[in-house]
Parts: structure tokens; sequence; C-alpha cells
């Protein structure tokens, strides 16, 4: 079974969508990372970083 190569623009935005989300991940230490996915094609990153703060 092969899977169907896809169009060169569908690639395209598929290594620009991985892109975002290493360039999200970097240097993130506590947090998360949401994507949004319409139609098969992520359309929003959203990132939520926590800053722990040590008890004085």
């Amino acid at each position: 079974m092969t899977t169907p190569t896809p169009p060169a623009d569908a690639q395209r935005h598929l290594e620009e969508s991985l892109a975002s989300v290493r360039e999200a991940l970097t240097g993130l230490r506590f947090g998360t990372v949401a994507l949004t996915v319409h139609e098969g094609r992520v359309v929003q990153i959203d990132v939520t970083e926590k800053k722990r703060l040590k008890p004085s």
C-alpha cells in the first residue's frame, strides 16, 4: 500500500507548518502548544508558557 504524494502547494504548507511548530517549541520549558486545523491545514498555533516562581 502506497501513500499518494500531496500536491506541491500542500507539501509546502506542511513544511511551513512544521517549521512554525518547531519554532513555537524552541525555548519552551513549561507550557502548551495547541494547533487549530481546518480542512486538514494548520491555521493557528497557540502557545501558552508557564513561568514558575520560586517562593520567597
